[in-house]
């Protein structure tokens, strides 16, 4: 399973909600997760074979911003 980190502005308990149905549509994606508290309000996702890009197109579709965070 890989797990991948990104840095958006989905800051509140109502964004969470609305991102959810465009994430939750997101092929390979077993478990996701925002971190609010985070000044950078990290998205993490895990899962098998998860296309980045389509987490990225996902969250924009939502009307967030997003950018993938590389180690």
């Amino acid at each position: 399973m890989e797990s991948l980190k990104f840095k958006t502005n989905i800051n509140c308990g109502g964004c969470v909600k609305a991102v959810t149905g465009f994430l939750n549509e997101v092929k390979g994606i077993s478990k996701w997760t925002v971190d609010t508290q985070n000044p950078d309000k990290i998205l993490s996702v895990e899962g098998d074979g998860v296309d980045v890009e389509l987490v990225l197109e996902a969250v924009k579709d939502a009307g967030f911003e997003i950018e993938e965070l590389v180690d």
